[in-house]
């Protein structure tokens, strides 16, 4: 996952869009992350600058982030040469991972002068340099002295010099000749990993998909590379140039079936097959935005919540553990029958039993062949003691197998409900779905219940879709909520939908009294595997019937209701439909 040259190209000609805009704010939200406020005729708009190791990048954001009280001494230099700028040139050297953005601005003398922000997306080295029209560097975001780096240092009053920069060729005007004399030329080896030396400014996943269309999805090595095969490369290339310099890319966003974005391009990606799924956005800019955030806030999410993880994982391996003691004994209560013969063969023999044996040896006379039995006696008690002894184990185990029956149900009921619990929290999105979690955990006594300052955030509504044919689908975010959806706001005649066997939400179909078509319950079904823990599978079951006919036990944890008169919906999950259909 990098933001390559080629996508910062697609970058630069969006943001050349904002040139002639005056600069009307700059915020610094966190250590390495700058915000520029432009004002163009159009409107405002914001440039996000982050030299962070980890989500490096440079584009117009629409997002908006929580500032400091008060500003770090950087944004306060930037304010200083920047304020009131005008935005007069978006400049990039080849396919360099060099944004420069050109600003025209007053001095402090009432001169007019060019301030530069060379904004450097080089993973760990990231930088954000700010330079005088002199070329001197006025200060970066990192400053880089001697002891971090030898080859370049970048320090205030120092000339600003570009990084260590290998010859490569730049694909966006390379010839075929050029290219097929590269490949000769270089050591050989898997041919995406070639291309990427061979080329600058492409990441692992454009020179991958250059890579799988050469081959069409076969491995292929530089030296081994056939005349048809080098036709399609050169093709795939030139196709590739062209849409990034006629502005007609497909913005794309990869994540897996469990929808963790995992990388993104500027070419629509085949290269990964059924394994993963794609979104395609409208621009650089927005497919930044939407894939940062996204992680981000997925890795806020799971931070806020992993607590809760290690709870329910931890309530799940100790009532496992349980269930298998529990069990293991419910084996031995098998032999009660034994203990009952055993008692009565030695009531039946007293006579023949003398004080201080330690065996028996009697005709089973409830078996039609009176096969002899062997059976040990305590020799420090009566014949009428041990006969005793035995009626009261098989007394004991009957108890013990009813006792054992119902803890073992019970411990199962319990481990499908923390199943769900963690179904669920898997799937929160916002801080008000993991608080009202806790708050379910707290009233079924598995956390304490803490009181927090201020009001504590509002329970969200259910998840809302619409299907193609018009009618509203809802989706219970958890357990609590599932129960108020089906058992209170569900309407008779609604349809109500659950994944078979497998822990997920409750899903209704608002009908108003009508018969929904074919097509809404499938794309209903589609939404409940989706919403479920069987999201990742090929096939899931979904049972369906009218809402009249789904109950809640007596006493049953949140979320567990019977059904009957059910039907039952084979579908993949298909999380670009649901997304598709989602209500925002």
């Amino acid at each position: 996952m990098a933001l390559d040259g080629a996508f910062l190209y697609a970058i630069k000609n969006e943001t050349e869009k904002l040139i002639g805009g005056r600069v009307e704010k700059v915020h610094q939200p966190s250590r390495e992350e700058i915000i520029i406020s432009l004002r163009t005729r159009q409107g405002s708009h914001k440039i996000m600058i982050s030299a962070n190791a980890g989500s490096a990048r440079v584009h117009i954001t629409k997002l908006t982030v929580d500032n400091p009280n008060t500003p770090p001494m950087f944004c306060m230099l930037l304010r200083k040469h920047l304020g009131s700028g005008k935005l007069i040139a978006v400049r990039q050297d080849g396919l360099e991972r060099i944004l420069f953005l050109d600003f025209e601005c007053v001095n402090e003398l009432g001169d007019v002068v060019t301030i530069t922000l060379a904004c450097e997306i080089m993973g760990r080295c990231s930088n954000l340099i700010i330079i005088n029209q002199d070329g001197n560097v006025i200060d970066s975001i990192k400053r880089v002295d001697e002891e971090m780096s030898r080859e370049r240092m970048v320090l205030p009053g120092m000339k600003y010099s570009l990084p260590p920069r290998s010859q490569r060729l730049n694909f966006l005007n390379a010839e075929r000749d050029e290219i097929e004399n590269a490949l000769k030329n270089v050591n050989a080896g898997e041919l995406s990993k070639v291309l990427i030396k061979i080329f600058e400014g492409i990441s692992p996943i454009l020179a991958r998909e250059w890579s799988f269309y050469a081959g069409k999805g076969e491995y292929i090595t530089s030296d081994e590379i056939n005349q048809q095969q080098l036709d399609r490369l050169v093709f795939i290339i030139n196709l590739t140039a062209q849409a990034l310099l006629e502005n007609n890319c497909k913005f794309t966003a990869v994540m897996d079936k469990e929808e963790v974005l995992k990388d993104f391009s500027f070419i629509r990606t085949e290269q990964f097959g059924n394994l993963m799924i794609t979104k395609e956005l409208s621009s650089a800019s927005e497919l930044l935005d939407y894939f940062y955030a996204e992680r981000d806030r997925t890795a806020r999410i799971k931070q806020r919540a992993n607590d809760l993880f290690r709870l329910l994982l931890n309530l799940t391996d100790r009532t496992s553990k349980r269930i298998s003691v529990q069990r293991e004994e419910l084996l031995e209560c098998k032999n009660k029958d034994t203990l009952k013969l055993y008692g009565d063969l030695v009531s039946a023999n007293m006579y023949r039993i003398q004080k201080g044996d330690s065996k028996l040896v009697a005709e089973n006379f409830y078996d039609e062949n009176n096969p002899q039995v062997e059976i040990k006696l305590d020799i420090m008690k009566t014949p009428s003691q041990n006969a005793q002894y035995y009626y009261s184990e098989y007394k004991k185990s009957i108890t013990a197998e009813q006792k054992l029956s119902e803890q073992i149900e019970k411990g199962e009921e319990e481990l499908a409900y923390l199943d769900s619990v963690f179904d669920a929290l898997t799937r929160a999105s916002t801080n008000s779905d993991i608080s009202q979690l806790r708050l379910e955990l707290s009233e079924q006594g598995y956390i304490k219940h803490s009181v927090q300052k201020g009001k504590p955030p509002k329970a969200l509504p259910p998840i809302e879709y619409k299907s193609s044919d018009g009618f509203c689908i809802l989706v219970g975010r958890n357990n609590k909520q599932n129960d108020q959806l089906s058992l209170k706001f569900a309407e008779k005649s609604d349809i109500w939908l659950h994944t078979q066997a497998i822990t997920g939400s409750h899903v209704i179909i608002c009908t108003d009294g009508e018969t929904p078509p074919d097509k809404t319950i499938e794309e209903a079904a589609v939404i409940a595997a989706v919403n479920s823990k069987g999201k990742g599978s090929n096939v899931v079951p979904v049972d369906y019937c009218l809402a009249r006919y789904v109950k809640k036990p007596s006493g049953a944890k949140p979320g567990k209701v019977i059904f009957t008169n059910y039907q039952t919906a084979f579908v993949k999950p298909d999380s670009v439909l649901a997304e598709k259909l989602l209500v925002k």
